[in-house]
């Protein structure tokens, strides 16, 4: 799906600035990034889950008993 992708021209320097250090296209950066911040929010989600999971055991064994 096609994407226009507004960013101030700062934004816009400092994403040609870390695409250049990568070797990439403004592009491929901007994929990168796409794609590295789904990655920390699923992990985040993922921990946080966990984390109620195991906090909340005692409650949870209740109510998958009743």
């Amino acid at each position: 799906m096609a994407m226009t992708l507004r960013l101030t021209d700062e934004q816009t320097e400092a994403l040609r600035a870390a695409a250049d250090q990568d070797g990439l296209s403004m592009q491929a950066a901007a994929v990168r990034a796409v794609e590295e911040y789904s990655l920390r929010r699923r992990e985040q989600r993922d921990r946080l889950l966990e984390q109620f999971s195991r906090e909340n055991r005692a409650v949870l064994d209740r109510l998958r008993d009743s």
